[in-house]
């Protein structure tokens, strides 16, 4: 982090507590936060992205009792303040910020090398070479490099996926780590552990855990976004005269529908709120129908049919297809 941020960020503010907030509920606040804006509940939302690197940076600071307690002295310097070479306008430039912090010490006279190395020194006028970041020192503009991210994969069963669960894999050189699973993961999806990576080759933060999640189908559910759907075979006699029947729930008690009179094959029955429900919402389970025909019939099921056959109406069911067809 650049030095000058100290100064323009609210650390606080970004994270909506108060200056004396305790390390326990700055812990629970930043949790909170990070799950509602994280790129991974929010894909493809810029904003979110930009608002969960801000307060992934706030919490940063905050949470390092050095940290915070040197951004508090930088912040009572006042938020007007800002960095300047000698002569750059009013003021002295570096010297008028940091007289402050040396306590008397002569102010480097050799220019901005000499000025920066007071980073790097134990004990020196600053907080011991600490200024502004999770690891290592001054590193110039750029500041530390990032370390490494790691890529991962594990393949759950769909009702785990459904459900969210807490999972333990094995990383690098067979070490296990646990991955929170949260409820509605889809297939192809990424979950992105947070400084869980190869750490930095030069004291910056460290990298991630990259988690790509298969899941498998599930023999009779499959899903519609936040919906599940089912196929559910009825006889002809249930489609034609009506009936009341049990439609399996995912992991749950299973529900009764009513079929109505008449109901066709591909008509489609809508159970609310019993699909997945994640942070975003509950979907709901959608029944499809289909009208199960016999493969087998008996003299005397066979001589119903043939009787019914004789009595039922006289509509081609057909007609229309054959007019729009020609």
């Amino acid at each position: 982090m650049a030095s000058q941020d100290w100064f323009d960020k609210d650390f606080y503010k970004v994270l909506g507590v108060d200056k004396s907030v305790s390390a326990a509920d700055l812990k629970k606040t930043y949790r909170k936060l990070a799950r509602q804006y994280h790129p991974d509940s929010n894909p493809g939302d810029a904003k979110a992205e930009a608002t969960f690197k801000e307060i992934s940076e706030a919490y940063s600071v905050l949470n390092d009792p050095e940290q915070r307690e040197e951004y508090d002295q930088i912040r009572a310097m006042g938020s007007g303040a800002r960095f300047s070479a000698p002569g750059a306008g009013a003021g002295g430039g570096f010297d008028d910020v940091f007289s402050r912090f040396g306590q008397g010490r002569q102010a480097p006279s050799g220019g901005f090398d000499d000025f920066f190395t007071m980073f790097d020194q134990q004990g020196g006028g600053f907080g011991s070479g600490r200024f502004g970041q999770t690891t290592g020192g001054f590193r110039g503009f750029g500041g530390p490099q990032k370390g490494a991210d790691v890529s991962a994969r594990t393949t759950l069963d769909f009702v785990t996926a459904a459900k969210g669960e807490t999972i333990t894999l094995a990383g690098e050189d067979n070490v296990p780590f646990k991955v929170k699973i949260p409820a509605g993961v889809s297939d192809g999806q990424k979950i992105r552990l947070r400084g869980r990576g190869r750490k930095s080759p030069d004291g910056g933060e460290s990298g991630d855990i990259v988690v790509t999640v298969a899941v498998r189908p599930h023999p009779v559910f499959t899903r519609d976004g936040l919906n599940l759907r089912i196929t559910v075979p009825v006889t002809f006699t249930e489609a034609a005269l009506g009936a009341t029947i049990e439609v399996p729930t995912l992991g749950g008690d299973p529900v009764r529908l009513r079929v109505a009179p008449g109901t066709p094959s591909g008509r489609v029955l809508r159970v609310k709120g019993r699909g997945i429900s994640t942070t975003k919402g509950t979907g709901d389970l959608l029944a499809e129908v289909q009208v199960a025909v016999p493969t087998h019939l008996d003299d005397a099921a066979r001589e119903a049919l043939e009787r019914f056959h004789e009595l039922e109406p006289k509509e081609n069911p057909r007609a229309d297809l054959m007019a729009k067809a020609r």
